[in-house]
């Protein structure tokens, strides 16, 4: 325990080192001889929205979608429920893959907003975490398991009623 707290006063002291040096207020101040313009933060050069940069990430997040689609569609198929949408929308596959477009389009309206802004580095990151969340999502929804037989849903036309 003592050699925890040593560590920890050292790494205190180490960090304190611009607080022990400040100026001596006795001592006038000479002003600086020239100067210096803010520094700008860094951004990227502007650039054509559909460059090939963005084209190759909005290709990315559209062929994450229909990777989404796919999986979604694997694990109804297994007659497990889906959480973020519901059943009926899902086995409404035209419905579904025009969710699944709109999900693509929304994702390059963000980009496109964080261009016409000059977020350039917000612009791809739209597309690169899209990718990632979604990629991460399909491989979960690979992973599932089929939901047991007592609970999967009748695929024919015959409805037996309940056992009483």
């Amino acid at each position: 325990m003592l050699k925890i707290h040593s560590y920890l006063l050292a790494a205190v002291l180490a960090c304190s080192a611009g607080i022990l040096a400040q100026e001596n207020p006795g001592k006038p101040t000479t002003p600086p001889a020239k100067a210096n313009a803010p520094a700008s933060p860094k951004t990227q050069p502007p650039h054509k929205f559909w460059d090939t940069e963005n084209d190759l990430l909005f290709a990315g997040v559209g062929a994450t979608r229909m990777f989404d689609y796919a999986s979604t569609r694997h694990f109804r198929d297994q007659g497990d429920n889906e959480v973020l949408l519901t059943n009926a929308i899902v086995d409404n596959r035209p419905l579904f893959v025009g969710i699944e477009l709109a999900g693509t389009a929304a994702s390059i309206g963000v980009s496109y907003l964080f261009h016409r802004t000059g977020h350039h580095t917000l612009e791809r990151w739209v597309s690169i975490a899209h990718i990632g969340i979604g990629v991460g999502g399909s491989i979960h929804n690979y992973t599932l398991k089929p939901a047991p037989i007592s609970v999967q849903p009748v695929t024919s036309g015959l409805m037996l009623p309940p056992a009483r």
